[in-house]
C-alpha cells in the first residue's frame, strides 16, 4: 500500500487529481499571463478605475486562446468547458474585471454568433473576435430593466429591407471600446438579436464612471438612435427570449468558475498573512478563532471547487441543465464574497489597503453577486425547479 500523499493546505481535497495533463496545462498557462500582465498592474488600474491597454490585453488573450474558447471552429479553441472554467477561475483570480472582459467576448457576443448567426455572420466576425482583433459587447440589460428583460423597451423596426433599432442598454461591459455589439431588441416578431457595427451611424457608448466595483473593467451605456441595419444583420436562429437567456447560461457557467478565483486569492492572502503577522508575542495562526475563519474559508472555497468540476464535466457530457448553473452561480457567488470578508477581518486594517487585494476582490464581487442573474432571480429558478410553481410574479 503506498503511503498516503502529504496534506495540502493549497489543495486540501487534492482536486488536482480530477485534472488531466491538458487541463492542468490550460490553467498554468493562463495563471502565468495573469501573473505577468495583470497583477503587477491591477491595483493602479482599480485605484485610477480605468484598464489601459484592453485592445492589448485582448490581443493577448486570443493568443492564449482565452476568447470563446469553449467553441469550435472560426479560430476558437474548441477546449473543454473545464478548461474554460479553468481559465476563468485564474483570471478572477487577478481581477474580476479581466474574466468579465472575456466572459463576455466568448460566452455572450461569440457565443450568440456562434449559436444563433448566420455562416456569413460566423465568417465574418467570430475569427476576429477569436484573436481579439475585434472586441464584442452584450446589450440585453436597459436601464429600466435587469431581471426581467421581457420588458425591454428597445425596439427594431422594418423599413423596407432594413432594420431600424432605436433604445438604450445600460451596464454592458466592453461597451465603448467593441467593434461589435450583440443587441437585442422588440421587433413585430417578437425579440430577436442583431449583430451591429459600432460604427454604425446613429449608434454611440458612453462610458459608465463613478463605479465603486469592476473598476479595472470597461462599462458603458448603449445608446441606439434610429441606428439602421441591413437585413442580414438579424440573428437568423434566434426568436424570443431562449436565445438571450442561453447566451446568460453559458456566461453563468463561467462565474461559477471565476468567483472561486477570487475567493481563493483573498484565502490564500489571508493565509499568508496569518502566519506572518504576530500579535501578543504570537503570530495571528496561532489563535483558535484565526484557525477557525481559515478552516471555514477552506471549506467553502475547496466545495465550491469541486462543484464547478462537477457542472463543467456535465457541461462537456451534454447533461448541464439551466437550473444547475443557477445552483452553482447562486452557492458560488455567495460564499465568494463571505470568504473575501472573512478574509477581510484576518487582515484588520491592512484588509482595506489596496496593498492586498482582498477589498478589490470584495468589492467586484458585489458586482458579480448581481450581474447574470441577482441572488433572488436564481432562487426563484431553483425554487420553480424544486416546487413546479412559477414565483416570480408573485
Amino acid at each position: 500500500m503506498s503511503p498516503l500523499p502529504a496534506f495540502d493546505a493549497h489543495d486540501p481535497l487534492g482536486i488536482d487529481d480530477l485534472l488531466g495533463d491538458e487541463d492542468r496545462a490550460v490553467r498554468d498557462t493562463v495563471r502565468s499571463w495573469a501573473a505577468d500582465r495583470v497583477l503587477p498592474h491591477v491595483a493602479d488600474w482599480y485605484e485610477r478605475g480605468e484598464l489601459p491597454g484592453i485592445r492589448e490585453l485582448a490581443r493577448e488573450l486570443g493568443s492564449l486562446g482565452a476568447l470563446g474558447m469553449s467553441l469550435t471552429g472560426y479560430g476558437c479553441a474548441g477546449a473543454s468547458a473545464v478548461q474554460y472554467g479553468l481559465a476563468c477561475l485564474e483570471l478572477e483570480a487577478a481581477d474580476s474585471g479581466i474574466r468579465s472582459l472575456v466572459s463576455v467576448q466568448g460566452s455572450l457576443a461569440m457565443y450568440a454568433v456562434h449559436r444563433f448567426g448566420s455562416e456569413e455572420q460566423k465568417q465574418r466576425w467570430l475569427p476576429p473576435m477569436a484573436a481579439g482583433e475585434v472586441i464584442g459587447c452584450f446589450g440585453l440589460t436597459e436601464p429600466d430593466h435587469g431581471s426581467d428583460p421581457g420588458g425591454m423597451r428597445t425596439h427594431a423596426r422594418r423599413d423596407g429591407a432594413d432594420w431600424v433599432l432605436t433604445g438604450r442598454k445600460m451596464w454592458i461591459t466592453n461597451g465603448s471600446v467593441a467593434g461589435v455589439a450583440v443587441v437585442w431588441a422588440r421587433t413585430e416578431e417578437g425579440v430577436r438579436g442583431f449583430v451591429v457595427p459600432t460604427d454604425a451611424p446613429g449608434f454611440s457608448a458612453p462610458e459608465i464612471k463613478h463605479k465603486w466595483s469592476l473598476r479595472a473593467s470597461v462599462t458603458s451605456e448603449l445608446v441606439l438612435d434610429e441606428v439602421r441595419l441591413p437585413a442580414d444583420a438579424v440573428l437568423p436562429e434566434a426568436r424570443g427570449l431562449r436565445g438571450p437567456l442561453s447566451c446568460l447560461s453559458h456566461a453563468r457557467y463561467g462565474i461559477v468558475w471565476g468567483s472561486m478565483g477570487a475567493a481563493r486569492s483573498c484565502f490564500e492572502t489571508a493565509l499568508a498573512y496569518a502566519t506572518e503577522r504576530e500579535q501578543f508575542g504570537k503570530p495571528l495562526a496561532a489563535f483558535q478563532l484565526t484557525q477557525a475563519k481559515l478552516a471555514d474559508m477552506a471549506v467553502e472555497l475547496h466545495k465550491g471547487m469541486l462543484l464547478a468540476h462537477h457542472l463543467g464535466r456535465r457541461m462537456d457530457a451534454g447533461r448541464l441543465r439551466p437550473e444547475q448553473i443557477s445552483l452553482g452561480k447562486l452557492n458560488n457567488t455567495r460564499e465568494a464574497i463571505e470568504i473575501c470578508r472573512t478574509a477581510r477581518t484576518v487582515l484588520g486594517a491592512n484588509g482595506v489597503s489596496l496593498e492586498y487585494p482582498v477589498m478589490r476582490h470584495s468589492t467586484n464581487l458585489e458586482s458579480v453577486l448581481t450581474y447574470e442573474g441577482t441572488v433572488e432571480m436564481h432562487q426563484l429558478v431553483l425554487g420553480k425547479a424544486l416546487t413546479g410553481v412559477d414565483a416570480f410574479r408573485g
